[in-house]
């Protein structure tokens, strides 16, 4: 039997709703992973695992995701987002706090430490949409999200799920196939149409927290432009790039994730 550090599974009421969350390791600085727009956090479990030799993990269903709250009364607005996390991290009294955020999670962190970065130890920002107001697009399509959640509710194998991930493993596949059907769709269209309307680039020269921003290499999520405007915005954020990896790093190359992550 393979070795895990999974302590459990539970929900906390923080910012007005139910969040749920997995937590590995329980030891050492606390970590809390945030994923992005369409990521329960079960889908993060093998990246938890790693860091949880050296973290106390905590990997969060976002509101509209996974066992979390979900519906159409409640706001998916970054503000919004940024709060539930404030909430989780009071709600549980963790101190000295590392903040990991993927994709729409990375985009959570950055506002949640402008906004109150009481506790919070660092943020490590792994590729956020660069998009907002007067900005180019984020690269992937809305349908490519919104097929693809319709087709798991309907109830989907891991060969299905290759049409949409193909480079990802069997395992990897099934998973994403299982717990998709969670991600509410509403909450996901909202998501994505407020990554071209809200701007997270205001907030980059307020942070005060050690920050490091995870770059992919493939994918054009953040490309050469971005850098040199983040870099202006902010120099005190450091920018490291993994190799051989798309904007769901960790899926592509967990090595050189790890390394890029890693405390110097």
């Amino acid at each position: 039997m393979t070795e895990t550090h999974f302590i459990e599974g539970a929900n906390i009421h923080a910012n007005g709703i139910r969040q749920h969350y997995l937590r590995y390791g329980g030891k050492g600085t606390p970590l809390v992973l945030v994923p992005g727009i369409t990521s329960p956090a079960i889908t993060w479990g093998f990246v938890a695992e790693q860091l949880s030799k050296d973290h106390d993990v905590y990997v969060l269903d976002i509101r509209g995701r996974g066992l979390s709250e979900t519906g159409p009364d409640l706001d998916y607005d970054l503000d919004t987002y940024a709060a539930d996390i404030r909430g989780f991290i009071d709600g549980l009294g963790l101190k000295d706090v590392v903040v990991l955020g993927h994709s729409m999670g990375a985009r959570i962190a950055i506002r949640l430490a402008r906004r109150d970065d009481r506790g919070l130890a660092s943020l490590l920002l792994i590729d956020p949409p660069v998009s907002g107001p007067g900005r180019r697009p984020y690269p992937s399509k809305l349908e490519w999200y919104t097929r693809s959640i319709r087709q798991a509710r309907k109830g989907m194998t891991a060969e299905d799920m290759r049409a949409f991930c193909p480079t990802w493993t069997d395992e990897q596949l099934g998973l994403r196939a299982e717990w998709l059907h969670t991600c509410d769709e509403l909450a996901t269209r909202i998501t994505f149409e407020k990554f071209h309307t809200e701007d997270i680039h205001q907030d980059l020269p307020h942070l005060k927290v050690p920050t490091k921003l995870v770059v992919a290499t493939r994918g054009g999520v953040i490309q050469d432009p971005d850098i040199k405007e983040i870099r202006e915005l902010n120099p005190a954020i450091k920018i490291v790039s993994v190799p051989d990896a798309g904007h769901m790093i960790p899926w592509d190359n967990l090595p050189g994730f790890l390394e890029a992550v890693a405390t110097d």
